[in-house]
């Protein structure tokens, strides 16, 4: 796997984070606990791996410009500023979710439940749009 090909692998993560959050959430609303459990530590682990392989683009790449213009910039900077601020607010409510169930701390986990899923959902999705703008726009090309 070449290194350029980490944002793709990063988007599909992303994408199957937002599914696996989306059964999850499903899954709960149903009563289905245990499958409830299974999706969300999946996408945990999803997300973790995405974590892993955006760092180490990063690393290796370093930053990489938006090569938009015009009236898709302020959309584009929005949504990856937004997404920004809300991946680090996610990282610590995650822990504090998945602690607050292993614990059986039910009530305290659905409370803060109530948060982490919403910006975990935004923080995936958002993901996503970002590689989207970046792809569509050319911003990758120049690492080529």
């Amino acid at each position: 796997m070449s290194l350029y090909t980490l944002p793709l692998l990063n988007a599909i993560l992303n994408g199957t984070s937002t599914i696996l959050l989306l059964l999850g959430y499903i899954a709960i609303r149903k009563g289905r606990w245990k499958v409830h459990m299974r999706f969300m530590w999946s996408a945990f682990t999803v997300s973790a791996l995405f974590l892993i392989s955006y760092l180490i683009f990063h690393h290796e790449v370093g930053s990489v410009g938006f090569e938009g213009t015009g009236w898709i910039s302020p959309i584009y900077y929005f949504i990856l500023i937004t997404h920004i601020i809300l991946a680090m607010v996610i990282v610590p409510l995650v822990f504090i979710t998945l602690y607050r169930a292993l614990t059986k701390k039910f009530p305290k986990h659905r409370k803060i439940a109530r948060w982490t899923w919403p910006i975990w959902m935004y923080v995936s999705v958002t993901g996503v749009l970002v590689y989207i703008f970046m792809a569509a726009t050319g911003s990758y090309d120049k690492l080529l």
